[in-house]
């Protein structure tokens, strides 16, 4: 069974944050996210809205349009 899309985008948060060398709580505090709120996004058990995600994808210094590309 394929993954939901709130599991897919938390993974590929985290994989992105990871490669750029940043902890999970450096993330939240750019994001003025809580530690917990950040960890239950990359853990697919947040529903993030778009405006959550464009904050997240800034702090990262991405495009929002990077958190949906699953195939790599």
């Amino acid at each position: 069974m394929k993954e939901s899309i709130q599991i897919q985008v938390g993974k590929r948060i985290q994989k992105i944050r990871k490669e750029k060398n940043i902890s999970q709580q450096d993330l939240a505090a750019k994001c003025n996210f809580e530690k917990s709120n950040m960890s239950r996004l990359e853990a697919g058990r947040a529903n993030a809205t778009l405006s959550t995600l464009e904050i997240v994808s800034k702090a990262l210094e991405i495009n929002t349009i990077e958190l949906f590309k699953f195939n790599d």
